[in-house]
């Protein structure tokens, strides 16, 4: 195939893929698609849940894990939710993103519960003496002691202490194990209005061991931990912070379970009354049929009414006949009396709460009841919840616990706000890009601005057609692949400007510049796709999307600087307007560079180690400000609509135990001039709405413009430890390429380079006190990504030197190769500038501190490929047997020195 048949065909096939792109792109044609927008673009609710085993499910299988995702899959649907996502997110995470949600809490409520119901006998099961009874200044700790050989446990022993709720610290044992509660201290003091308020909440998770984890952070931590020795010894091992002083961790054993009590209807928020339970339930969720939300026909409540499958209405007639039977039968042991008082009860519970405690009257019914009717479960709250509830069951429970360990919430107004800033930063971004490129490339610049709108629309469709959800690190990734698409240009047209300054013409500078770039282009994007790649397997929801972006906008980059690219220059390389060298900006008098990178290596050391010095002695005493990602909490965003200060906003969450949350005004013109960002403790969605109340009735807040964000510390310790992995990996994947394709030498001062600008980027952020989030974590990545790149093309063509001077040392060879390609590095650092000072200057607040550590991490990448990477290779080069005899040699030629560029015949 000749070469204009092959060109031809290439710009069809082009042509034909853009008329595909823009009937997937624009509204109305037979192929067109909508956009899929993320949830920090559309608005919307992200919940992260942590899978735990049950009793019923004692290990968190992938089966497990595939059943839940289905059950909670149809819930959603239940909600009328449109284009939910539900993936997994890690091994044993669940990601629920919800978008466009009216009701987060009702969505929150439906979607996470287990929705296990169980039916108990409730007087032989019961091992209190007394109900547990927690808030205010009264709560009483339970323990209870398992008796195996009566198959059951024994009594409670009830101890008088102070403190809030107890709360379940390991839902997630299995019957074969112990159970841990806590019991928090006094967290109820009174408050100026005189109401009780809430000083601190804790959300403990997991085994014993991991209880701890939760709490290092508390203040006033003690090491009172618990009265139990077992878990006691585990905790005192951990060492660090524990629960608030006064706090006790208590074992609950094997078969004991505890329930929360129903709320009387005068009973305050903030107090719970609790049961102990042997845990023997009579009957379950699954022998239940038909639930259906209804009405009371006396009362007009709402209620759930359900029917029982046959085995159940069996079981259901034979428990209902034994408790009838043992009130007659206490009552004919005492003779006289109110016959009430011998009635005995059975209790339906939900997830271990009591939503219906019953009395069997027995002698109105002493055969019990026979179950024909089903049975009614009544105080569920408003007909919707009723609704939920019925809609719950009729879908089953989840087959294992979930716990809510991130939540997101974005209001559509800020989602918005965030795309058309995304998209002003693209636009920005390109057009800055196409400027530059027709400034310094003349006619190649037309050739590779044509290339940058078909990347741009083929990309653009294939976000609409797989489709890619678009996110906001995800447009970052659409951005920064604009530059990485301009570089693939550049490094072509600086090889056919080479080409044609050494005399060849212009259809032959065209090929063989084309054929010479070919290679770098690969080498230099492979590992920036492996990169993606490692980004999107380990890190979590919002940088997978970045990640991925990122890899299919390199790959079709590479398609259009390497086809699209190579048959528009080929088609053009004898037509009039590439007649003249000055057409692709050669002109009549090039200056090569003549520095001298090899000999000043030690005024860049210098330099170096100073930088480095300041940004180590910066982490050490400034520390690194990591985000809520890393260390878990709750920020919230949100506008104020009367006028309030720092202090303001202070003194009224003050009273709700915040007093000392991160508080700042912030920037925003399109929220307003007071806006606020709020960074406290981490918060249960209850917690989250006490604040915006008490915000909302001191200063007014636009529900549509609040925002939340809170990550739990099982979260924040995976976000962590994939970000490492993920730095590792890269690390370990650019050290393997870099040795195959050249030779293990060179992936050394590769790996120095890249410590080198992560190094100063972490310093530079110490320095600023920047937050550090998972988007700092994937602009990292991609400035190793970007590094190598750089670096790449300097090592490319000292491995093309290396066979054309032979009697050249190493250093004499690095220097040609540093000249002839420092413009080109100049040129592909300034083309990935621009569109990151577009992201900096007209993106969010996310994508500016993305933008940021990439703006620093590029400069220094730059600077690390030329004036780091290479000089390091070329000590380690010089010190091999054949270097140091060429040195010999040439400095006998010339007098004891070594010339910094090499002379004469080669």
């Amino acid at each position: 195939m000749s070469n204009r048949v092959r060109n031809l065909s290439i710009l069809g096939a082009v042509a034909a893929l853009l008329v595909l792109a823009l009937l997937v792109i624009l509204p109305g044609t037979p192929l067109s698609k909508d956009t899929k927008l993320g949830l920090d673009l559309e608005g919307g609710i992200e919940l992260v849940y942590e899978a735990r085993p049950t009793p019923q499910v004692p290990e968190v299988t992938q089966q497990a894990i595939d059943d839940a995702i289905e059950t909670m899959r149809k819930r959603v649907d239940s909600l009328g939710v449109a284009e939910p996502e539900i993936q997994r997110s890690g091994r044993e995470q669940i990601a629920v993103g919800l978008p466009s949600v009216q009701n987060a809490e009702r969505a929150k409520a439906q979607v996470g519960t287990t929705a296990r119901l169980q039916f108990y006998d409730w007087e032989p099961n019961l091992l209190t003496d007394r109900e547990i009874y927690a808030g205010g200044n009264a709560l009483y700790e339970a323990t209870a002691a398992a008796s195996k050989e009566q198959g059951r446990a024994e009594k409670v022993d009830i101890v008088p202490g102070s403190g809030d709720t107890p709360e379940e610290a390991d839902r997630a044992n299995n019957t074969a194990s112990d159970r841990y509660y806590l019991f928090g201290p006094d967290q109820l003091p009174i408050g100026p209005d005189k109401k009780p308020v809430r000083t601190g909440s804790y959300d403990p998770s997991g085994s014993c061991k991991e209880l701890l984890a939760e709490y290092q952070e508390a203040p006033g931590a003690a090491k009172e931990y618990a009265k139990d020795t077992e878990c006691l010894s585990e905790l005192e091992a951990l060492g660090g912070g524990g629960p608030p002083s006064g706090s006790r961790v208590i074992k609950v054993p094997e078969g004991v379970v505890v329930i929360e009590q129903e709320r009387s209807p005068n009973q305050p928020p903030q107090i719970k009354r609790f049961t102990v339970l042997e845990d023997d339930s009579e009957l379950s969720g699954e022998d239940i049929k038909d639930p259906e939300a209804n009405t009371d026909p006396n009362t007009n409540a709402p209620l759930v009414s359900m029917k029982f499958s046959d085995k159940g209405r069996e079981a259901f007639a034979r428990v209902t006949k034994r408790i009838a039977e043992r009130g007659f039968n206490a009552s004919t042991l005492q003779a006289g009396g109110d016959k009430d008082q011998f009635n005995q009860r059975f209790a339906i519970t939900l997830d271990d709460q009591i939503v219906s405690l019953a009395t069997i009257d027995f002698t109105e019914l002493p055969e019990g009841i026979d179950g024909r009717d089903g049975a009614q479960i009544e105080n569920v709250g408003s007909f919707q919840d009723a609704n939920d509830l019925a809609e719950s069951l009729r879908i089953g429970a989840l087959p294992i616990d979930l716990k809510l360990i991130s939540e997101t919430q974005v209001s559509a107004t800020l989602g918005k706000q965030a795309l058309d800033q995304g998209l002003l930063a693209g636009a920005v971004g390109l057009a800055l890009t196409i400027v530059f490129l027709l400034f310094f490339y003349r006619v190649l610049g037309l050739v590779a601005t044509a290339a940058l709108l078909i990347y741009a629309l083929l990309l653009f469709a294939l976000v609409k057609l797989i489709p890619i959800t678009l996110t906001l690190p995800g447009i970052a990734g659409l951005v920064l692949t604009l530059a990485v698409a301009a570089d693939a240009n550049i490094v072509m047209y600086e090889r056919i400007k080479e080409e044609v300054r050494a005399g060849r013409s212009i259809p032959a500078a065209i090929s063989t510049g084309y054929a010479k770039a070919l290679r770098t282009i690969i080498d230099a994007n492979v590992v920036t796709v492996g990169v993606a790649f490692i980004l999107f397997t380990l890190a979590t929801a919002g940088v997978k999307g970045f990640a991925f972006t990122l890899g299919i906008g390199t790959l079709v980059s590479l398609f259009t600087a390497v086809l699209a690219t190579s048959a528009i220059l080929g088609s053009m390389a004898r037509s009039p307007l590439l007649r003249r060298p000055s057409a692709l900006g050669v002109g009549k008098d090039h200056k090569s560079w003549s520095f001298d990178f090899m000999g000043n290596s030690r005024w860049f050391f210098s330099f170096s180690g100073v930088i480095l010095l300041v940004g180590a002695i910066s982490i050490a005493t400034l520390g690194i400000n990591f985000g809520i990602d890393f260390e878990s909490g709750t920020r919230i965003v949100t506008p104020l609509e009367r006028q309030a200060s720092v202090d303001d906003v202070r003194s009224t969450l003050e009273p709700l135990g915040y007093a000392d949350a991160k508080i700042q005004q912030v920037d925003d013109p399109e929220l307003g001039e007071n806006v606020f960002q709020l960074r406290v403790p981490q918060l249960d969605p209850n917690q989250v709405g006490e604040v915006e109340a008490a915000l909302d009735e001191d200063y007014g807040v636009a529900g549509d413009q609040f925002s939340s964000q809170s990550i739990g510390p099982t979260f924040g310790q995976q976000i962590a430890r994939t970000a490492l992995l993920a730095v590792i990996a890269s690390l370990l994947l650019i050290s393997l390429y870099i040795g195959f394709r050249f030779e293990w030498k060179f992936a050394v001062p590769i790996l120095i380079a890249l410590a080198h600008d992560l190094l100063i980027t972490g310093g530079v952020y110490a320095l600023t006190e920047r937050e550090v989030t998972t988007s700092t974590v994937a602009a990292l990545l991609t400035i190793m990504g970007y590094s190598l790149y750089d670096t790449v093309i300097v090592f490319d063509r000292i491995r093309e030197n290396v066979p054309r001077m032979p009697r050249a040392t190493f250093s004499q060879i690095a220097n040609r190769s540093m000249s002839e390609v420092f413009t080109r590095s100049l040129a592909t650092s300034f083309v990935v500038l621009m569109p990151v000072g577009a992201l900096l200057l007209f993106g969010g607040d996310t994508l500016k501190d993305f933008a940021f550590a990439l703006l620093v991490g590029v400069a220094s990448g730059t600077y690390s490929s030329i004036f780091i990477a290479t000089p390091v290779v070329v000590e380690w080069k010089e010190r091999e047997q054949v270097y140091m005899r060429r040195r010999r040699l040439v400095m006998e030629q010339h007098g004891g020195h070594v010339p910094a560029f090499a002379t004469g015949a080669l």
